[in-house]
């Protein structure tokens, strides 16, 4: 098999999903963020495997990755679309029974004109200058908004994942300026809040990058393993090259293999000559360029060749696998290639 096998762990996913319900402050729920199809793990296994451990709302960037979740899950399960409601999405936010968060005044008309009564929250601009109202407009629309009975008030630190950042003081002040008083459940934490502690808890927090195991949650369980098949070995002498541009000259004769996994498949070109794939628990180093399917590994110092290497697992996370790319462990999530058979493994009962 020419394809790498990544091998989603659920029960760690669920073990991520129970300690930061356990974080969180008494009495506040905990919703999971499973939008980009689940951080690229598979949205339907994640959010059933979720589901089960106890989650009982969902939050998708769009209402199409709503569809996926409802699908999923089937009624019952609360499903927030963070884009809000869009031209277009009336059908399937009221036929799926999805709860768009309001964004800005268009969205406002368009859903409680098209959808009255339906469930809908908003989505409150605290300073970060991306998406929700901003304090003029929230202070103009509040009236009318909290006379139609939102679900909710969100949102989201700009500079969570920095606990010693100013601007989440000032986000959590200008937060509680815009809602106190307003008697509807607010949330403000995703994971980066969560470890901020209970003052930014609220009444919902909505976890996601912490659930697939990357940071700021240090302890996360390990949810993703990647291994890559090896093609071929071959030995290179002392000043041959290995890759285009030749980028990597061997120093002396070394034992090289070829990987099946390249650019196409969600390793970054910023990886080559930077990245360290592991035998078990012994590091080998990524050597010449990334290129679309393939990649070449120096494995000289191994007893045995190996049939596999891994670039994610135990010994190397999301976060270490970014750092060599200079990126973030949400990139190398979600770019993890459709070409990759993926295996999960279910959670103990």
């Amino acid at each position: 098999m020419a394809s790498g096998t990544l091998t989603i762990d659920l029960d760690a996913l669920t073990a991520n999903w129970r300690a930061l319900d356990r974080a969180t402050a008494s009495g506040v729920q905990t919703a999971a963020v499973v939008k980009a199809d689940a951080y690229g793990l598979g949205i339907t296994r994640v959010v059933q495997t979720l589901a089960r451990a106890g989650a009982r709302r969902f939050f998708v960037a769009m209402a199409e990755e709503g569809a996926a979740v409802r699908q999923a899950l089937g009624p019952g399960p609360q499903i927030c679309v963070l884009s809000g409601h869009m031209a277009g999405d009336t059908e399937m936010i009221g036929d799926l029974d999805l709860t768009p968060m309001l964004n800005a005044l268009d969205q406002v008309t368009r859903h409680l004109e098209a959808l009255p009564g339906h469930a809908f929250g908003v989505q409150l601009d605290t300073g970060m200058n991306r998406l929700g109202m901003e304090p003029a407009e929230w202070e103009a629309l509040a009236p009318y908004l909290l006379e139609a009975g939102p679900e909710l008030l969100m949102s989201h630190l700009a500079c969570a994942d920095d606990p010693d950042h100013p601007m989440n003081e000032h986000q959590l002040a200008q937060f509680h300026a815009m809602t106190d008083g307003t008697g509807v459940p607010r949330s403000f934490a995703a994971t980066g809040g969560i470890l901020l502690g209970p003052r930014y808890h609220f009444d919902l927090t909505r976890p996601g990058i912490g659930l697939y195991g990357g940071r700021p949650y240090e302890g996360a369980a390990t949810v993703v393993t990647l291994s890559l098949p090896v093609i071929q070995t071959r030995q290179v002498e002392a000043g041959e090259i290995v890759g285009y541009s030749a980028t990597w000259e061997a120093e002396q004769p070394s034992l090289i293999a070829t990987v099946a996994a390249g650019y196409a498949d969600g390793l970054m070109r910023g990886l080559s000559n930077k990245a360290v794939l592991w035998d078990g628990d012994v590091p080998c180093p990524l050597v010449g360029r990334v290129s679309m399917d393939m990649i070449t590994v120096d494995v000289s110092h191994l007893a045995d060749l190996p049939r596999s290497l891994d670039i994610l697992g135990p010994y190397q996370t999301v976060d270490d696998l970014a750092d060599a790319a200079g990126t973030i462990g949400y990139e190398v999530l979600t770019s993890l290639g459709a070409r990759y058979t993926r295996r999960y493994v279910e959670p103990v009962t």
